[in-house]
């Protein structure tokens, strides 16, 4: 164009990235007019009212506004034709077209793209249904990374720390729609382990101008913990990427795209960004975007020294070959401030302080607006703070430095961005920091917790976590003709010292659940909600966010709600490394169904049902026994199974196999076999003057028990009294009902004993 010609201009966004961009754009020579819509608060002087999630209403105001080029800064309406709607009228667009676009619309096509393309990536299955993903992950029997094919804001992406978080994810999306359309389809990816860069890159269809390498924080938590987010912070350039290694990544993950989409007839027009793991076998492509990330976009545009418009124009009139990029030297950061809640649920209207901006530092606007004379927030990510620098050390700390002006009272952000190449000095601690408390860490605990408590959820819960109290309804219960509340409390115990040790912390979420289901079970009740207290010395959150999935998938189970809890960080009064888990169920009956039975007398018979292991009691012996073994060994005399895998498995529930026969009235009394074994339990549910005899050989004991009762020494007695030695549950029918309660349980069961005179249990 020539040098007295201007360009009428149209940006379609409202995050950091289009302030960034904006802010970029308004100083070109070339712009004549630039508008912004929707905008937020920091691009207040260029807002405009258009609906950008219309493609016809957007069409239409850049016929009637004169509009040269719109530059399209996220990718929802890029997926949605846009840019090929705006083609039809002669209005360029910086942005690929519907057809390119599904490199970041659909990651099944990206991934069928790329291997079609000779781009090296990870194994992958897409899947519609949950038997088949999971049959499959059986097979796999390797770490995945599940994801929604299509758009989800950059939250469609679940990176499982275990098989119970990964189950969880495949329900989510596919029973639960928690994505929607989005999550119809899934993929499960092999999990790459290395570290995380972005390559960007401009095409104006074939040229293709290769612009800078950045790394992005996806995780909300310090240390990359916690859900994954839209972006937590991110940086350019990545030291390790040297200008040998960004030529031979840009030459795989972008050359071989845009000539591929070329040769497919889809000429892929603007920002190309590819998500690269570099692995110990080489580097794989993660996945493709089809625009600027955010928060990369903040630092890259911090650091271009071109004409930003005119690079853009000129990718959109193919004539990007002419037009020289350049970038200044040094290392831009980018900062995310977000709402407390963020990912989950962030609080809105948060007050936003409004801070100088030293030399080397720009805040830009992302879900801000302005309320009255006070800037307020209205979503998850709420500003982005920029500091450049001669180095990454230099650039993080201008951009900390303005951060810990604006952070708290309701914002946060991490502090550990560029964690990797430059970790950042610990700040001076608080008084309770001093003590050993953390309340970024409570915070952060609060955020991963939100979401496994939520999934349990239903019309019931008035008020649950978040609040200081939970509420519950329980205005259903008056179909019952004298409806009681039954409640039990319960820890896990020493079971979490080994729990640590294995890194199995689901499974000790599942274990105390489970454990307060069977003890209000054995009076009849069924479960209505959960509320667990958490100890430590010091607060994990990734640890704590685990445990509380536990729950959430045994309440699940179990069909009641997770209704909330409380997390302590209690230094004086925890050991290093210890964590309690204690819970309290509450469950309701029918008072005529109320357990035990006026009927028990002499007579009557112990129906035992089979435990899963130790459930939650005899560790403390466990863990002399197992006092420097490899607990990755098999266990002595078992059939393959580790001594981890026998000690930590997970303490059932007896809900689901004894429903049918609690329906049919066939059940007298029921003792779960805990603490005190038989001889302590038993007697519980028994009326005055009422014994036991128990025969010991009428069920197999499981080797893990005969293994701890040969090497502590132990007797038979005393393993009984101490050890539920393969029976967790014992029911107590009368004799004439045996045969039907045990047609009416779907698993082996053995009559192990029955009902004398006495006080006492007795073995034989």
């Amino acid at each position: 164009m020539s040098n007295e010609e201007t360009l009428s201009v149209l940006l379609l966004g409202s995050g950091a990235r289009e302030h960034a961009m904006a802010e970029a754009i308004s100083r070109s020579s070339l712009l004549g007019q630039l508008m912004v819509a929707p905008g937020n608060a920091g691009t207040a002087a260029w807002n405009v009212e258009l609906d950008a999630s219309s493609n016809l209403k957007i069409v239409d105001f850049c016929v009637h506004h004169g509009i040269d080029l719109v530059i399209v800064g996220p990718e929802a309406p890029l997926v949605d034709g846009v840019a090929d709607d705006l083609a039809l009228v002669g209005i360029n667009c910086f942005g690929p077209s519907a057809g390119a676009a599904k490199l970041e619309g659909s990651k099944a096509f990206a991934r069928e793209f790329a291997a079609r393309h000779n781009i090296p990536g990870p194994v992958v299955r897409t899947f519609r249904e949950v038997e088949p993903a999971l049959a499959w992950l059986d097979e796999f029997n390797k770490p995945v990374v599940v994801k929604a094919d299509g758009l989800a804001a950059g939250k469609g992406v679940i990176v499982p720390e275990s098989r119970v978080d990964t189950e969880r994810a495949i329900f989510a999306f596919l029973a639960e729609h928690s994505m929607g359309e989005a999550g119809e389809v899934i993929l499960l990816e092999q999990r790459l382990v290395g570290e995380e860069v972005s390559l960007f890159g401009i095409s104006d269809g074939v040229t293709l101008v290769p612009l800078i390498s950045a790394q992005d924080h996806k995780r909300v938590g310090e240390g990359n913990t916690g859900l994954n987010t839209g972006g937590m912070g991110a940086f350019a350039p990545v030291p390790r990427v040297t200008p040998e290694l960004e030529a031979e990544l840009t030459e795989i993950f972008l050359r071989r795209a845009i000539d591929g989409m070329a040769a497919e007839g889809q000429p892929y027009v603007g920002v190309l960004y590819a998500g690269i793991m570099l692995t110990d076998d080489g580097p794989r492509l993660v996945e493709y975007n089809c625009r600027f990330g955010d928060p990369e976009a903040q630092a890259i545009v911090s650091l271009m020294e071109s004409d930003l418009l005119e690079v853009l124009h000129a990718a959109t009139t193919h004539s990007l070959a002419d037009v020289p990029i350049k970038l200044k030297p040094g290392t831009a950061a980018a900062i995310t401030i977000a709402a407390e809640g963020y990912p989950t649920d962030p609080r809105m209207g948060i007050p936003v302080p409004v801070v100088d901006e030293p030399d080397g530092v720009r805040v830009f606007h992302a879900a801000t607006r302005m309320d009255g004379d006070q800037l307020v927030s209205t979503g998850g990510r709420v500003l982005s703070v920029v500091g450049t620098g001669a180095d990454l050390a230099q650039a993080l700390d201008r951009a900390y430095s303005v951060v810990d002006k604006i952070t708290g009272d309701g914002l946060f952000a991490r502090s550990d961005i560029g964690w990797r190449h430059a970790p950042r000095p610990a700040k001076k601690k608080s008084a309770y920091a001093e003590a050993g408390v953390s309340f970024d860490a409570g915070l952060a605990a609060h955020n991963r917790l939100a979401q496994a408590v939520k999934t349990t959820h239903d019309h019931r819960v008035i008020a649950g976590h978040g609040s200081f109290g939970g509420v519950f309804d329980v205005s259903a219960l008056t179909r019952l003709k004298s409806p009681l509340l039954v409640a039990s409390t319960d820890g896990v115990g020493t079971k979490t010292l080994l729990t640590r040790e294995m890194g199995r912390w689901e499974d000790c979420g599942a274990d105390i659940v489970n454990h307060c289901i069977n003890d209000v079970l054995v009076q009849g009740a069924r479960p209505l909600f959960f509320l667990d207290s958490l100890g430590s010395a010091v607060l994990e959150p990734e640890i704590v966010g685990r445990i509380v999935d536990g729950m959430a998938a045994a309440c699940r189970e179990a069909e009641c709600v997770l209704l909330g809890g409380e997390t302590a960080e209690m230094p004086d009064m925890f050991n290093a490394g210890s964590v309690d888990v204690i819970g309290t169920m509450v469950g309701y009956v029918d008072r005529p169904k109320l357990l035990p039975t006026d009927a028990i007398a002499p007579g009557h018979k112990l129906v035992g049902l089979a435990s899963s292991g130790l459930h939650t009691n005899g560790y403390s012996l466990a863990r002399k026994v197992f006092s420097g073994m490899d607990l990755t060994e098999p266990l002595p005399g078992g059939t393959g199974e580790s001594i981890g895998d026998a000690l930590l498995a997970v303490h059932r529930s007896y809900l689901k196999p004894l429903s049918a026969a609690l329906e049919a009235g066939l059940v007298d009394g029921m003792a779960h076999i805990t603490g005190g074994g038989f001889v302590d339990n038993i007697p519980r549910v028994l009326p005055p003057g009422c014994g036991a005899v128990i025969d010991t050989s009428t069920w197999r004991r499981p080797v893990l028990f005969n293994y701890l009762i040969s090497r502590s020494g132990m007797t038979d007695d005393e393993a009984h009294r101490v050890l539920n030695c393969g029976v967790g549950m014992v029911v107590v029918v009368a004799p004439d009902q045996v045969d039907e309660l045990q047609a009416s349980i779907p698993e082996p069961t053995w009559v192990i004993g029955e009902v004398t005179l006495g006080r006492s249990v007795s073995l034989k």
